[in-house]
């Protein structure tokens, strides 16, 4: 019984076929919307609960009009809290994943937040 190599010309051609599967894959991902995977939940002054789950991880997100005076980030990544409308301006807060914080009595609310990414 004689074995016979494969043809070099089918090789290339299968390599070629992977790779050009691949990086039809890498592109058609590439433009997905990343997401912070798991929820941010906070708390409003009015003792409503509010809950976003896996949030885009690009732009600023606002909290209720009324704000939060607690905040959990339950996600894989870092967020930086606001005390305005447009996640600007000082007195931020520093939230690791995992990690919760309380915006203090005497201070304004979070209103906004965004991701460190």
């Amino acid at each position: 019984m004689s074995v016979t190599a494969p043809d070099p010309r089918r090789r290339r051609l299968g390599a070629v076929a992977a790779a050009s599967l691949l990086a039809l894959t890498v592109s058609g991902c590439s433009g997905l919307g990343r997401t912070a995977v798991g929820p941010v939940t906070y708390h409003t002054d009015r003792d409503a609960v509010v809950q976003v789950n896996s949030p885009s991880v690009r732009g600023c997100h606002r909290l209720a009009p009324a704000g939060a005076r607690e905040l959990e980030n339950g996600t894989l990544v870092d967020i930086v809290l606001y005390p305005t409308r447009d996640c600007s301006g000082q007195g931020t807060a520093y939230v690791a994943t995992r990690f919760s914080d309380v915006a203090p009595e005497s201070g304004p609310p979070w209103r906004s937040y965004t991701f460190v990414h």
